[in-house]
C-alpha cells in the first residue's frame, strides 16, 4: 500500500459561528478541504451563568489537513481570521502526520511514499 507522507493536521477551535471564517481562509491560503464539527468546552476567559448555571460554550473545531511545506501560511491564515492572537478567540495547533491514505487526487501526483 502506497502511504502519502509529509502532511501536518492543523485543529482550530473557535466558538460557534466562526468555523466558516476559519476555512474560508484555509481555503484562500492553499488548503483543499476541511473538516467541520461541533463540541463544547470552556477555558479561562469563557465563565457564562444563566440564572446562576455555568453554561459550556459551543465550539466549532476545523480540522485541515495539509502538506508540510503549506503549514506556516495556512497557520498564520487561521490566525489572523480567528483573530487568535486575542485572549479567548480560540486556538490552533499543528501535529505532524506519519502517514495518510484516501487522498487519491495527490497519490495522482506522485506524492506517493
Amino acid at each position: 500500500m502506497n502511504y502519502l507522507t509529509d502532511f501536518d493536521v492543523i485543529f482550530t477551535i473557535v466558538e460557534r459561528g466562526k468555523g466558516e471564517t476559519i476555512i474560508k481562509a484555509t481555503h484562500e491560503a492553499g488548503a483543499e478541504g476541511a473538516t467541520l464539527f461541533f463540541g463544547r468546552g470552556t477555558g479561562i476567559h469563557e465563565h457564562r451563568k444563566i440564572l446562576g448555571i455555568p453554561i459550556e460554550p459551543e465550539k466549532e473545531i476545523v480540522i485541515t489537513l495539509i502538506e508540510k511545506e503549506k503549514s506556516d501560511a495556512i497557520l498564520e491564515a487561521i490566525v489572523r481570521a480567528g483573530k487568535l492572537d486575542e485572549p479567548g478567540r480560540g486556538r490552533a495547533f499543528v501535529i505532524s502526520v506519519d502517514k495518510m491514505v484516501g487522498a487519491f487526487h495527490l497519490e495522482q501526483k506522485g506524492q506517493a511514499g
